[in-house]
C-alpha cells in the first residue's frame, strides 16, 4: 500500500545520452529495460561518468518540470529539459514522496529508490550556478521493476501495475 496521496501526473519527455558528457537527445518513446535501464542509455549501457559507482536504484532518473520552472522564477536561471542530465521529465508527480514507493509510467513499473543528489560535475558540464538551487529537489532515481516502452504523454500513477 502506498502512502502517497493520490495524484496523477504526466510524462512530459524522454531523454538519454550515449556516453558520459555527451548532450542529451530527446526521444518519443523508449525502451525501459527491467533491472538495466534505458535502451541506448549511457547508464544502461555502463558508459556514464558514475557508471563505476552504478546502483540499482539508478536505472532511470527523474526530475520534475516544476522544479526547472522554480529555479526560472527564483533565480532566473533557464534549465532546459536536456541540460538536467535526467532521463525523464514529469508534471504533477510529487517525486520527493515516492522514496520507497512503486509507481507506473504508462506500462512501466518502477520502484522510487533515493533521491537524486546534484553534483558539481553536472553544474561544469552545463556552466550554470544549479547545484545549491537543485539540492532537495534534483529528482529521484528509480529502478525498474517492469519494463516496456514509455511514450511521451504517458500517465504516471501511483502504486504499483495492475495485471
Amino acid at each position: 500500500m502506498t502512502t502517497s496521496p493520490r495524484w496523477r501526473g504526466r510524462l512530459e519527455g524522454i531523454w538519454i545520452a550515449e556516453v558520459a558528457g555527451v548532450e542529451m537527445h530527446e526521444l518519443a518513446t523508449a525502451t525501459a529495460i527491467a533491472g538495466i535501464g534505458l535502451e541506448g542509455d549511457r547508464y544502461a549501457t555502463r558508459q556514464g561518468h558514475y557508471s563505476h559507482m552504478w546502483h540499482e536504484d539508478r536505472q532511470v532518473t527523474i526530475i520534475a518540470d516544476e522544479v526547472l520552472q522554480a529555479i526560472e522564477n527564483e533565480l532566473d536561471i533557464r534549465l532546459e529539459r536536456s541540460e538536467t542530465r535526467r532521463n525523464l521529465v514529469t508534471t504533477g508527480v510529487p517525486l520527493n514522496d515516492l522514496v520507497g514507493e512503486r509507481f507506473t509510467i504508462g506500462d512501466v513499473e518502477l520502484y522510487g529508490g533515493r533521491l537524486n543528489v546534484p553534483c558539481r560535475y553536472f553544474e561544469r558540464l552545463i556552466d550554470k550556478p544549479v547545484f545549491e538551487p537543485l539540492i532537495g529537489r534534483a529528482g529521484l532515481n528509480c529502478r525498474i521493476i517492469r519494463g516496456g516502452t514509455l511514450r511521451a504523454g504517458d500517465a504516471v500513477l501511483p502504486g504499483p501495475a495492475t495485471a
